[in-house]
């Protein structure tokens, strides 16, 4: 064998034994190509409350909210549920923010055992009867996750090592909204939403671990905006409850003062009409005596 060639084989040998590595990996299906890949998980106020109504009528009865009100907060069933614990600390602060007020007089968590996948207003009828509550937010959810393979992924299964660059893109996409109804009319009194986006990169072994971590955090950022938005609506409510009385009855359980929030807009028309009426009776009194 000529000199010259025996020095070009001992160069281009170990190139070419890579080569051939990468190229039995191609083929035998283990180099890191896989496709996108997404997870899902979802629960619906919708399928939940109508399960078999493409088309659900409107209530025609006026809601009669009693104050101070006991309120129920509760998951509604899903698909590919996230655990009974993170629902639990999510509900937890959903529920911390309301409580103290006047015209609130319990908050209670309705745990994932009390609502069957499509219950409707039975069910929730049931939940009323065992824990006494007459207004309950209803919580759904989506979340998508979304993993996708880029070009620095080859490196994973090369020489070069499987943890020296992040190669996979998770994309979590979570949408959750809070549905508050008055059980006995099942009226919707109002929604509030709430959203996040988690992107980051993991390296190809600590993918499902990073998957589980973003899914917490999307949770948690939109649990943190639908407390923002339940809080708007809720005075947004409040609104429409004095301007409209016509929309909703206010009553006032036996030894409730009405000085809560809810109760405030009718105490001060009830305090402003007294204070007219003392007025007139003064006014008349003293042209009585007037005249006299």
């Amino acid at each position: 064998m000529p000199h010259g060639y025996s020095s070009l084989a001992r160069v281009f040998r170990p190139a070419l034994f890579v080569a051939l590595v990468l190229s039995a990996l191609l083929l035998s299906g283990c180099f890191s190509t896989r496709g996108p890949r997404k997870t899902e998980r979802s629960s619906s106020v919708v399928s939940y409350l109508y399960p078999d109504q493409a088309n659900p009528l409107p209530p025609t009865s006026i809601p009669v909210l009693r104050l101070p009100l006991r309120v129920g907060i509760a998951f509604v069933p899903g698909k590919s549920d996230i655990s009974e614990q993170q629902k639990t600390v999510l509900l937890q602060r959903v529920a911390a923010e309301f409580k103290g007020r006047d015209y609130i007089q319990s908050i209670e968590l309705v745990p994932s055992t009390y609502l069957r996948a499509g219950g409707g207003f039975a069910n929730l009828n049931q939940v009323r009867s065992l824990l006494g509550v007459d207004v309950i937010a209803l919580v759904a959810y989506d979340q998508v996750q979304f993993t996708s393979n880029n070009l620095l992924s080859l490196s994973y299964w090369t020489i070069v090592g499987a943890y020296i660059f992040s190669g996979n893109k998770n994309d979590t996409q979570t949408l959750m909204e809070a549905a508050v109804y008055d059980i006995a009319s099942r009226h919707l009194l109002f929604r509030a939403p709430g959203a996040s986006r988690v992107e980051a990169g993991a390296a190809a072994a600590y993918v499902q671990q990073r998957l589980r971590t973003d899914s917490t955090a999307g949770f948690d950022a939109a649990t943190t905006e639908l407390i923002t938005n339940l809080k708007l609506q809720l005075e947004t409510f409040r609104e429409r409850v004095k301007n409209a009385p016509g929309e909703v009855r206010i009553e006032h359980r036996p030894g409730y003062t009405g000085g809560g929030s809810l109760g405030a807009c009718f105490a001060s028309i009830l305090g402003l009409l007294f204070l007219a009426r003392a007025c007139t009776c003064t006014y008349t009194y003293t042209c009585t005596r007037h005249r006299t």
